[in-house]
């Protein structure tokens, strides 16, 4: 199966499940704020796919991920009807720092920035 193909189905399902979340029951996942699919990988069967999820509040972060492992079945039906695909992927919902490791390292760049600022920056060497 080509890797455009298993692309576009990541992005679908991403696209799907993020819409999905809206309307899930759960408290553990309705209540705790901000929760967003950062990425899926999809196995070439088709069998599984891996679901990266970040919530905006780490302390919850295991809640969250019981709560959308409750609702996987609900989940994965609801996949299976808007995509249309022979199989429909199990889902494994696993949480995702990639938004916090990218904001830490924006906080370094500026710490860096203001140190510069504050030696009279770069120009000033010239």
């Amino acid at each position: 199966m080509s890797s455009n193909r298993i692309g576009r189905i990541n992005e679908e399902i991403q696209r799907e499940l993020s819409e999905q979340f809206r309307r899930l029951k759960d408290p553990r996942v309705s209540q705790v704020g901000m929760v967003s699919v950062t990425r899926v990988d999809t196995t070439g069967d088709l069998r599984y796919a891996r679901v990266y999820v970040s919530v905006l509040d780490k302390s919850q972060e295991k809640d969250v991920l019981k709560g959308l492992k409750s609702a996987s079945g609900f989940l994965r039906r609801e996949l299976g009807r808007a995509l249309q695909l022979r199989y429909t992927p199990e889902l494994q919902f696993i949480g995702d720092d990639s938004i916090a490791h990218g904001a830490h390292i924006l906080e370094v760049l500026r710490q860096v920035e203001r140190t510069d600022e504050a030696r009279g920056g770069p120009e000033a060497e010239e």
